[in-house]
C-alpha cells in the first residue's frame, strides 16, 4: 500500500464506522408485546368501531414466537416492521403502527385496513 493512500482508507473506515451503528439502530431487532392480538377491520358510524376477525388473531407467546389456532412460527420484528417467518401466517407482514397495535400490509407492502390490537388477558387460542 503506498503512503499516501492510508489517509484515504483511514478516512473511509472511519465514515462506515460512523454510518453503521446509525444504520443497525434504525431497524433494531425487537419483539412484540406478549398476549393475545385481535384483528379487525375497521367499522363504521353506524355500528361497533371495529369488525373481529377471529381467523387473522394471533398470540405472542414468548420471544418471537406467536400461535394461531391453526398452530404456532415465529417472527421477526425489525424497527416497526413485522414478518411471519414460519407456521401459519408465513409471510404475512405488518407495521407497528403503536406499541400495541400492528396493521397488516399487502404483497406490495402497503398498509391494508386490517388491523391487530393486543390486550392482556387469560384468553387462549
Amino acid at each position: 500500500m503506498q503512503p499516501a493512500s492510508r489517509p484515504i482508507i483511514l478516512a473511509l473506515c472511519a465514515l462506515a464506522a460512523a454510518w453503521l451503528p446509525a444504520a443497525a439502530s434504525a431497524e433494531k431487532l425487537a419483539t412484540l408485546e406478549r398476549g393475545q392480538w385481535y384483528c379487525e377491520m375497521p367499522g363504521d358510524a353506524s355500528g361497533p368501531a371495529g369488525l373481529e376477525l377471529k381467523q387473522e388473531n394471533f398470540r405472542i407467546l414468548s420471544a418471537s414466537r406467536y400461535k394461531t389456532s391453526e398452530g404456532s412460527g415465529i417472527y421477526l420484528r425489525q424497527g416497526k416492521h413485522v414478518l411471519m417467518t414460519s407456521g401459519p401466517r408465513k409471510g404475512d407482514r405488518y407495521q407497528l403502527v403503536a406499541e400495541r397495535i400492528v396493521q397488516k400490509l399487502d404483497s406490495n407492502g402497503n398498509l391494508t385496513p386490517l388491523r391487530c390490537v393486543q390486550h392482556n388477558s387469560d384468553q387462549r387460542l
